[in-house]
C-alpha cells in the first residue's frame, strides 16, 4: 500500500504558525498557507490584511524541536503594539483581539 506524503515540512527547522478561523454555520477550521505564510510576522501581516474573516486560534509548532503550543495570546499582544502604525485596522483583528483577553 502507498504511504501518504508527510506534512512535516522537509528539512525545516523553524517555526511555523497556523490560524483556525470561525466559517460561522460552516465550523472552524484551520487555514490553508502555503509555506512561506506560515512564520510569526506573516500570520500578524495577514491579519492586518484581513486575510481571515474571524481568526479564533493561533498555534506554532517546530517540528524539529519537537514542540508546539498556543500563541494566541501572544500574537494578539504583538497585534496590540502594532496597533498604531496601521491607519485602518480590520474589524477581524479588533474581535480577534477582545477574544483574546478572554483566554
Amino acid at each position: 500500500m502507498p504511504r501518504s506524503p508527510s506534512i512535516v515540512p522537509q528539512g525545516a527547522d523553524h517555526d511555523v504558525y497556523l490560524v483556525m478561523n470561525d466559517f460561522g454555520r460552516l465550523g472552524r477550521a484551520w487555514c490553508e498557507a502555503d509555506e512561506e505564510g506560515t512564520n510569526r510576522e506573516a500570520v500578524i501581516r495577514q491579519l492586518f490584511e484581513d486575510h481571515y474573516s474571524h481568526p479564533v486560534r493561533i498555534v506554532a509548532f517546530n517540528t524539529a524541536e519537537g514542540w508546539s503550543r498556543d500563541v494566541t495570546v501572544d500574537i494578539a499582544d504583538e497585534v496590540r503594539r502594532r496597533f498604531s502604525e496601521y491607519d485602518d485596522v480590520p474589524r477581524s483583528v479588533a474581535e480577534f483581539l477582545e477574544s483574546a483577553v478572554r483566554r
